[in-house]
């Protein structure tokens, strides 16, 4: 179903000239060889978002070092009414692979793949009917699940919080598996940790509608703390940035769990980060690319769907918060992994990719 958009429509990308290209280094020039362009749409939260924008473009670059005769480039989506004219504009150039990066673009990908069969497609958090759109999927309930259990471990006052960008499978996911691993730790060890901002059995919870304001993320984030939340796990791309920064310059009164990249290597709040549900897009992006620029045929089905048995997703390290994290707490997370990547513990969510 198509989700509306809550973000205002801005000017429409129309020109090469808007897109934001990476330098290129012609390293077939004058040899004769053909290059293979793969060109990257990007969701509205935009190519600097420190999470699933930049982590597909980060695949990318990863995929022009592993072959020279890749040339890539990308152009940035201000609103959802850019999707179908960024994605036209990329195959009237005729782009070799052109990849659009969040679910909210899967319609418009849709629609264009069809009206173009002979173009490769590739996309990140979505799966649509067309065989030439090749899917990039992440089961991150099972690591958002390690990351409320982690989060369950280590509040101080009784109550975690989560919220997200939209109420999208691609978001509501974290927060499935968020929530459902405080309540595993709860029964596990006897305890009554609360976990607010999400409701995995109506559906409902607390958004800021939009991925990339920042005030909006602080001030979800704060509605949180008032009710006492001590960690907290944005899932709103950029907006999540409002969090963060609150929680740096709370001196510790609270701190936050990032999402899709690391945030000690993407954001300059690492002191206030716990740690990273990552999503490992970058290297789903950079072998969907590597293979389709030799030649080899992209299946549809069933593409690529990243969990924790494959290492397409997990926690990332704790970085500064490593001593703080008791090694019985540690040694647990680690068996749950093990567990559920085992299929022993189960983890289910709605949105989890079928």
């Amino acid at each position: 179903m198509r989700i509306a958009s809550v973000l205002a429509v801005g000017g429409l990308v129309l020109s090469a000239a808007a897109c934001g290209e990476a330098p290129e280094d012609d390293n077939s020039a004058g040899s004769g060889d053909k290059k293979y362009s793969a060109c990257m749409v990007t969701d509205v939260g935009g190519i600097d978002d420190k999470s699933f924008n930049t982590s597909a473009w980060k695949g990318l670059e990863e995929a022009k070092k592993a072959n020279g005769k890749i040339d890539i480039k990308y152009v940035a989506s201000k609103a959802e009414a850019d999707y179908e004219v960024n994605l036209t504009q990329y195959v009237n150039q005729k782009c070799d692979f052109i990849l659009a990066v969040g679910g909210l673009m899967g319609d418009a990908t849709s629609k264009i793949a069809k009206a173009n069969p002979n173009q490769q497609f590739g996309i990140v958090d979505a799966k649509t009917a067309e065989s030439n759109v090749y899917p990039m999927q992440f089961d991150t309930a099972q690591a958002g699940f390690l990351a409320g259990y982690l989060a369950a471990g280590m509040t101080k006052t009784g109550t975690v919080g989560t919220y997200g960008a939209l109420p999208i499978p691609p978001v509501t996911i974290f927060m499935d598996g968020y929530t459902d691993g405080v309540a595993h730790f709860n029964k596990t060890k006897g305890k009554t940790v609360k976990a607010i901002g999400w409701d995995k059995a109506t559906q409902k919870g607390s958004f800021t509608n939009s991925f990339e304001k920042q005030d909006e993320g602080k001030k979800v984030s704060d509605t949180l703390v008032a009710q006492n939340a001590d960690i907290i796990m944005p899932v709103a791309g950029g907006a999540g940035l409002g969090t963060t920064a609150a929680a740096k310059a709370s001196g510790g009164k609270y701190s936050a769990i990032w999402v899709d990249v690391d945030g000690c290597e993407s954001t300059s709040d690492c002191s206030a980060i716990l740690t990273t549900v990552e999503k490992n897009i970058p290297d789903a992006v950079k072998e969907a690319v590597v293979k389709a620029s030799n030649g080899e045929k992209l299946s549809p089905t069933p593409g690529y769907l990243g969990n924790l048995s494959n290492n397409g997703v997990g926690l990332a390290p704790y970085h500064e918060f490593d001593s703080k994290v008791p090694a019985e707490l540690k040694a647990e997370i680690d068996k749950l992994k093990a567990d559920i990547a085992a299929g022993t513990v189960p983890v289910t969510s709605a949105a989890q990719p079928k």
